[in-house]
């Protein structure tokens, strides 16, 4: 597959990932027991409320759940995230940050690719303060199900997103930390059909094709489009997790990936397995069980310019 004429490879922002489950509180606790301490966020315009895990970058995990107990909360049959809330799903979506949302869903629009949006959001913090942002959602489906959606902030990104003191970048004297946590790295996005998954990113950013290679430790045939923070994963069998987990929530993000200063320094920080090859990278994988089937991994990763303040 050839990039378009005349065009270059398109550029994405990471702004964050998200898990979604039953219980936020279940959810902060899981984390903060292996050491990744979040903070609450507050709750969204609609049924949902957030905490999030900040990194230097700007770029953020967040954890999303009804306000409300789920058995009361009938509006999550007709919300993007509801099954994957109602039913423990853990990752359910990714965001990139853009320029100008507008400008952006009139781009994907014109290749053909459905855009639901641009679309207005809110959230108030603890302390009262408003949070607000343009989004809009790219393709069929859940909001990042597969394409990202794409955000931009009418307020300022500090009110949104702050380090997390978890993952804090610099010591008491001001200088980097080496087991700090640098920001969200790459998104593992689960997908039916590997070669049409191909083919739309690379119509719509201008990707050169994926390095393919099986990964029998993951249980997924993996596609990593080079310099970018995008893994497709398809499953090997009919019968293994991934399989299951298409079954169950359709093709959505499976799994995610936090940069590191140093995968050593880190490794003796956190809770952490073994480290494993990943597209010639070494990866250590938090426990799966831990975190409620959720496969959060870390890996050694530059740091990526981070977002206006």
């Amino acid at each position: 597959m050839t990039l378009a004429k005349d065009s270059k490879p398109i550029v994405l922002k990471l702004d964050h990932v998200t898990i979604a489950g039953r219980d936020l509180g279940r959810m902060e606790r899981s984390f903060a027991d292996l050491g990744l301490r979040t903070d609450y966020g507050g709750p969204h315009a609609s049924i949902t409320h957030m905490a999030l895990l900040g990194f230097d970058d700007g770029s953020y995990v967040e954890l999303i759940s009804s306000q409300d107990p789920v058995e009361k909360t009938s509006q999550l049959a007709t919300h993007g995230w509801g099954k994957f809330i109602s039913e423990d799903g853990g990752p359910c979506a990714w965001a990139v940050g853009v320029d100008d949302v507008a400008d952006e869903c009139i781009r994907v629009s014109a290749l053909g690719i459905q855009v639901t949006g641009p679309l207005q959001g809110r959230r108030q913090k603890p302390d009262g303060e408003l949070v607000e942002w343009d989004s809009a959602v790219l393709g069929p489906g859940a909001p990042g199900a597969t394409l990202p959606f794409i955000i931009k902030d009418r307020t300022a990104r500090s009110l949104r997103v702050r380090p997390s003191a978890s993952v804090i970048g610099t010591d008491a004297q001001g200088q980097p930390r080496p087991d700090r946590l640098t920001g969200v790295a790459e998104v593992v996005l689960g997908v039916e059909d590997f070669d049409e998954a191909v083919r739309i990113f690379c119509r719509v950013y201008n990707w050169p094709a994926p390095r393919v290679e099986d990964d029998r430790a993951f249980g997924a045939r993996l596609g990593h489009f080079s310099g970018t923070p995008v893994v497709l994963a398809t499953p090997l069998s009919k019968n293994d997790w991934l399989a299951e987990r298409l079954t169950r929530f359709g093709p959505a993000p499976c799994a995610y990936l936090i940069g590191a200063a140093s995968l050593e320094a880190v490794s003796k920080r956190f809770h952490v397995g073994d480290s494993v090859d990943w597209f010639d990278e070494r990866v250590v994988w938090f426990d799966a069980a831990a975190l409620n089937g959720t496969l959060l991994g870390i890996m050694q990763s530059p740091e990526r310019k981070g977002f206006d303040q």
